[in-house]
């Protein structure tokens, strides 16, 4: 039976974190709304009942006279929208958008907007902590811990919102006409929902629509924006830098982080671990430029700011082998930068822990860019997939059954001054709940296997 059509209703597409969020936010405000789960055994049904006893939730798959009964859609990220009801919906022109639509109409603080293939969060987090460092009320949130109508609840008074943003949001956005927008890199990811990198691309360049300010990447062309002179531009990369630009200078010997033609402090003091986070560093100074947070409290930050958890995160160091947690590495983008953070010239330094739900990537793609990798030891769904890729390129692999097994064979395999890295270039979800998940089963089987030894 599909509901009546009435004045002001909201329809919420999938009641995942996000979609609860949209239920919550909207419940505050006294809008009018109803949800669809596909799911009809997911926790959140049975957790919207209790929060929401007079609104009506359908279980099952999305049907267009459902849809049909709202004036609005707000489509979760995890909801794609080539369903065909959702088509039919557009067809039939029912608006269709997100909860960041939502979150821009209600408020007008500032906001930062970052995407990326990867490093994403990592930039995301460090430029909230500038934020805070510097006095600025600061909401950090959106497709990484709070979701952004959560901070709009929060009543909290905030100067400045700094927002992580996914495709997926991106793609059903209007304009977000962001303080700072940013892309930080693309490479193949999600491919199971897109077309082809062409797709992908043009969800992710979204961001830049209405922004004041945007930030690129020099080395990444597929980040470089297209938008009218009037739009400030600033960049960012490894390589020295130009006008309004940041990147490193080497004074007698020693890398500095240089902004323009100055420098501004070695490298050396950035407490992030692997050399892709120089990049990262980079990037967060130009996004923080960009939105006048003061330098003091960027540079203080920097050398204060360890990273987030699962990515690049150091577990151990045993008999002069590093650990390291990249479970958050679930594409080839970000498996290929933490292997270059960790690599030495020349040598091949790093043993390789890899697999999962590979999201329709081409595998191909790792295998040329694999330098520095001495053995990979797969795993998961997709494992197969990656050794025939890396072993058409010379590199030694072998199976494991579980991860325990992975990481057994990994202390077997490595050297002193080599790299055990974790960095699956997949999704976790064929073995763990999640990649959070996932990266507490491999630090916790990490301390297990090395035991007592030093």
């Amino acid at each position: 039976m599909s509901l009546i059509a009435s004045d002001n209703m909201l329809a919420i597409i999938g009641l995942g974190k996000t979609g609860m969020a949209c239920a919550r936010y909207l419940a505050s405000q006294g809008k009018s709304f109803f949800a669809i789960e596909e799911n009809s055994t997911a926790a959140s049904v049975t957790q919207f009942a209790v929060e929401f006893p007079d609104k009506r939730l359908i279980t099952g798959p999305i049907d267009f006279n459902d849809l049909n009964a709202a004036n609005r859609l707000i489509v979760s990220p995890g909801v794609s929208l080539d369903k065909p009801a959702l088509v039919e919906a557009k067809q039939a022109g029912l608006e269709i958008g997100c909860d960041i639509d939502l979150f821009a109409e209600n408020t007008d603080v500032p906001i930062i907007a970052i995407t990326g293939s990867n490093a994403k969060s990592t930039v995301t987090s460090l430029v909230g902590e500038m934020a805070n460092n510097a006095g600025i009320k600061v909401g950090v949130g959106g497709n990484i811990g709070t979701p952004a109508l959560e901070l709009l609840m929060q009543a909290a008074n905030y100067e400045l919102f700094v927002l992580e943003l996914s495709s997926f949001q991106l793609e059903r956005m209007r304009p977000l006409n962001a303080l700072v927008a940013t892309v930080l890199n693309i490479s193949p990811d999600h491919m199971d929902r897109y077309e082809g990198l062409t797709q992908y691309h043009a969800a992710k360049h979204r961001i830049y629509m209405g922004c004041k300010a945007a930030v690129f990447n020099r080395s990444d062309a597929l980040t470089t924006p297209l938008l009218p002179d009037a739009v400030k531009r600033y960049s960012f990369g490894l390589d020295s830098p130009d006008f309004k630009a940041f990147g490193l200078v080497k004074i007698d010997g020693n890398e500095y982080l240089a902004e323009e033609f100055k420098e501004l402090m070695p490298l050396a003091d950035v407490s992030l671990l692997g050399r892709h986070n120089a990049e990262n560093v980079l990037a967060a100074l130009a996004i923080g430029k960009a939105a006048n947070i003061p330098m003091p409290a960027m540079l203080s930050t920097l050398k204060s700011f360890k990273g987030l958890p699962h990515r690049c995160e150091w577990i151990a160091d045993v008999n002069g082998v590093k650990y390291i947690n990249d479970s958050k590495g679930t594409n080839i983008g970000a498996t290929v930068a933490a292997i270059g953070g960790f690599a030495k010239d020349g040598e091949e330094n790093i043993v390789l822990i890899a697999g999962g739900v590979g999201k329709g990537a081409d595998f191909a793609i790792l295998a040329k860019q694999i330098k520095s990798v001495k053995k990979a030891i797969l795993i998961g769904e997709d494992g197969p997939k990656i050794q025939a890729a890396l072993v058409s390129v010379g590199v030694p692999c072998v199976d494991a059954a579980t991860l325990e097994e992975a990481v057994d064979l990994a202390k077997a395999e490595a050297e002193n001054n080599d790299v055990v890295l974790f960095s699956p270039a997949c999704a976790s979800f064929d073995m763990f709940q999640g990649y959070a998940h996932r990266g507490e089963c491999f630090a916790q089987i990490v301390r297990q296997i090395i035991g007592g030894e030093k």
